[in-house]
């Protein structure tokens, strides 16, 4: 009798032996697989994070690549490059000109609409102290021009090495165009005189030739209310420059 109690003693023993081998082995091959998960995550999590990540979003241009896209023209560069808000659009060339100076002096208005909606600055002087927009108005680049007079916080006290306003360029270079555009925009001053004392009209007057197309914007200066009466730094006015230029057109055109 005691011989059974002891074998049956012994068979238990070993059946919970062998059960706890059983159940360490599951825990060990868990906690393998529960490893190998954790440590598989982030890399997943990752990969998924940088795939969101548009390549346009973590390219980043070196200084003067604005300036490099716009002097060669090349549109496409020019849109990638504003993809990054960070970039400086009023860096300059060695001749302080600015990526929009260079798109306005090329007459490239695509190009310029961009830099201008991405917020160029149209007032900044180059060496020569030519603004985008006192270049625009003066060099008949009437599109952008009409675009800046829109879309562009302008200082209209912003003068170029003459010390004249957009106007005055426009009228004495015969942009006849751009002198419309000024004057319905209203904002730039008829009768601003400049270093000599010239306004539009005395400057169409005393140093452009007796043409249709200056007589055409002398009339249009007039009509839109330009001071016949004001005198140049030489004490001349208009009509005294009519005079003596034998015009007889301006002359009887001049009240």
């Amino acid at each position: 009798m005691k011989f059974v109690y002891l074998f049956s003693l012994l068979i238990t023993f070993n059946f919970i032996l062998a059960s706890c081998a059983t159940k360490t082995r599951l825990t060990e091959e868990t906690s393998s697989k529960t490893s190998f998960n954790s440590s598989s995550s982030p890399i997943e999590t990752t990969a998924t994070t940088y795939e969101s990540i548009s390549v346009s979003e973590i390219v980043q241009f070196p200084a003067q690549s604005l300036i490099d896209a716009v002097s060669t023209k090349n549109l496409v560069k020019v849109r990638q490059i504003l993809k990054d808000k960070a970039y400086n659009l009023n860096e300059t060339n060695n001749d302080q000109n600015t990526p929009l100076h260079l798109a306005v002096q090329q007459n490239e208005i695509e190009i310029a609409k961009l830099l201008i909606d991405a917020g160029a600055n149209v007032n900044l002087q180059n060496q020569i102290q030519d603004s985008p927009f006192l270049y625009a108005g003066a060099e008949g680049k009437t599109e952008i021009l009409d675009y800046m007079l829109q879309h562009s916080q302008i200082d209209f006290t912003v003068v170029n090495r003459f010390g004249g306003n957009a106007l005055i360029p426009a009228a004495e270079k015969g942009h006849l165009e751009n002198v419309r555009l000024l004057l319905e925009d209203g904002r730039s001053d008829i009768d601003f005189q400049n270093n000599f004392g010239y306004t539009a009209l005395i400057e169409v007057v005393a140093l452009r030739e007796n043409t249709e197309l200056y007589h055409t914007i002398a009339q249009t200066l007039i009509e839109a209310g330009a001071n016949t009466e004001i005198r140049d730094y030489s004490n001349r006015s208009a009509i005294d420059y009519a005079k003596s230029k034998n015009n007889p057109i301006l002359y009887e055109m001049i009240p």
